[in-house]
Formats: structure tokens, C-alpha cells, sequence
């Protein structure tokens, strides 16, 4: 049985002593591909640096909506050529919109659409944040895919909104991707989404260092801890952990275009 965990931020300093436990722990739990999202470009080469170590592990390369004050031209022009730089990136992102603890709305715009464009001509999906902003981001969708003639790849990663909110993004062909919020009291309405994404749009995640699933609520989240996450997916689908195990990692596969292998070196 094998898991992808599709959202990791490895590089943070949370893990900057015990990686190669980290590693054995996720190899052990059957975690054997993983993508690594950015949240700036300056952290790119810190991501390439862990990559060189861990042969399992893919990049993502984009602005997160909370750092948009950063944005210029001149980023989306990096973001764009970092993102042809390694044959290890295969995604664009994380970007999207966040109003919750933010009102610069003109350059989150500004920053998301122009990355939705530069995964549009790669031809590379794009890692998608959204929060207090499921109804902006819908129109600013509808009026990118009329501009460039179609969308890219999207996942809308650790989905926290409503199954009202979420139908519009499978409506356009998301990907959706479940963390370990899934597994908290409160999060029924997540659970409620769960149910309704469609088996080929599925996929699964940590967004480690944070969001722990329960039973590890309180700790620093880590990858081998999506296996929590796929465990209570499969439960409220009806499905057993290895049919859930599967799907989605065919799913990650398809979505990253990511290789078939899984024979992969222990970490040097």
C-alpha cells in the first residue's frame, strides 16, 4: 500500500534536526512520494537542497496569498523560470486567495491570476489556498479560463470551506485535497465535502508542520501522519484503506504527472 502526501513544507525550521527520523517514519508508513509547496520563491532553493536528499520528494515553486505583499512582475517572471529550472518541479504554486487575515486584495489578485497563467503555459498544475474567498475565487476562475481559452490543472488543497463551496470547484474539474482537519470535532462540514468529491478528483495531504490529524493533535504534523488523514477519507467513503490508498495515488500521479517508480535510495 502506498500514500502521496500531496502538501508538504519540509523546509521549515520544525525539521531542521531530525529529517532523516522524519523520513524513515513517512518510508515506513507507506508515504512514498510527496510534493513540497513554497510559499516564496527564496525558499526554492532550500526545497531543491532537501530534494537532492530525498529522491521521493517533487516541487512546487509559487507566492502564498499571505506573503502578497512581496508580489511584483518581476516575481511571477522568477516564479516562471524556477519553475523550468528543475525537472523536480511539477506544480506551480501554493497561491490563491486568503481574506481571513487579509484585506490586500489587489495584489493577492494581481499574484494569483499571473501564476494560473504561467501553470497554464507549462502545463503544470496549480497548488490553490482558500480561505474567506470561495465566492472571489469562483469569478476570478470563470473570468481566467474565458481569457486564456481554459484552466490548468487545480487542486485546491486542505479543503476547510463547505460542500456548497467545494461543488463549485469540482464543477471545474478541481482536484480536492483533504488534510488532517478532517479527523477534528468540529469539522463536519470537511467531512461533508469529503463525501461528494468525485474518486477521480481526490487526493490527500498533510500540510505539515501544521494541521496534526487526530491522534496527533498538538505535535508538529509530519508526512507518515497522512496515513491518519486516508484512514478517517476511506472511513466516511465507505471504502477500505487500501482501495482509499489507491485511488488517491493514482489521482496524485495524474494530476503531478509524477513517475510511476517507487524503488527509491534511503535518504544520504
Amino acid at each position: 500500500m502506498l500514500l502521496i502526501d500531496t502538501h508538504v513544507h519540509l523546509n521549515f525550521d520544525s525539521f531542521s534536526d531530525d529529517l532523516d527520523a522524519v523520513r524513515d517514519r513517512w518510508r515506513r508508513a507507506g508515504v512514498d512520494r510527496l510534493i513540497h509547496s513554497c510559499v516564496e520563491p527564496s525558499e526554492f532553493g532550500a526545497m531543491q537542497a532537501i530534494a537532492d536528499r530525498c529522491p521521493e520528494l517533487f516541487l512546487a515553486v509559487g507566492l502564498h496569498p499571505l506573503s502578497a505583499e512581496q508580489w511584483t512582475e518581476a516575481m511571477g517572471d522568477e516564479i516562471e523560470q524556477l519553475a523550468q529550472s528543475d525537472d523536480r518541479v511539477v506544480a506551480i504554486g501554493e497561491t490563491g486567495l486568503d481574506f481571513f487575515k487579509t484585506e490586500d486584495r489587489s495584489r493577492q489578485f494581481a499574484a494569483f491570476e499571473r501564476q494560473l497563467e504561467i501553470a497554464h503555459t507549462l502545463d503544470k498544475p496549480v497548488i490553490i489556498h482558500c480561505r474567506a474567498a470561495a465566492c472571489e475565487m469562483v469569478q476570478v476562475l470563470h473570468n481566467v479560463r474565458e481569457r486564456l481559452r481554459g484552466l490548468p490543472r487545480c487542486v485546491m488543497h486542505c479543503w476547510a470551506g463547505t460542500a456548497d463551496e467545494v461543488k463549485a470547484f469540482v464543477e471545474l474539474d478541481f482536484f480536492v485535497s483533504f488534510s488532517g482537519i478532517v479527523t477534528f470535532k468540529t469539522a463536519e462540514a470537511v467531512r461533508e465535502s469529503v463525501a461528494i468529491v468525485p474518486s477521480d478528483r481526490l487526493l490527500i495531504e498533510t500540510d505539515c508542520p501544521f494541521l496534526a490529524p487526530v491522534p496527533h493533535r498538538g505535535k508538529r504534523n509530519e508526512p507518515a501522519f497522512v496515513r491518519s488523514v486516508a484512514e478517517r477519507v476511506a472511513e466516511i467513503r465507505g471504502l477500505s484503506l487500501e482501495e482509499l490508498a489507491h485511488q488517491t495515488t493514482q489521482n496524485a500521479l495524474h494530476c503531478f504527472k509524477l513517475p510511476q517508480s517507487s524503488s527509491l535510495p534511503i535518504c544520504s
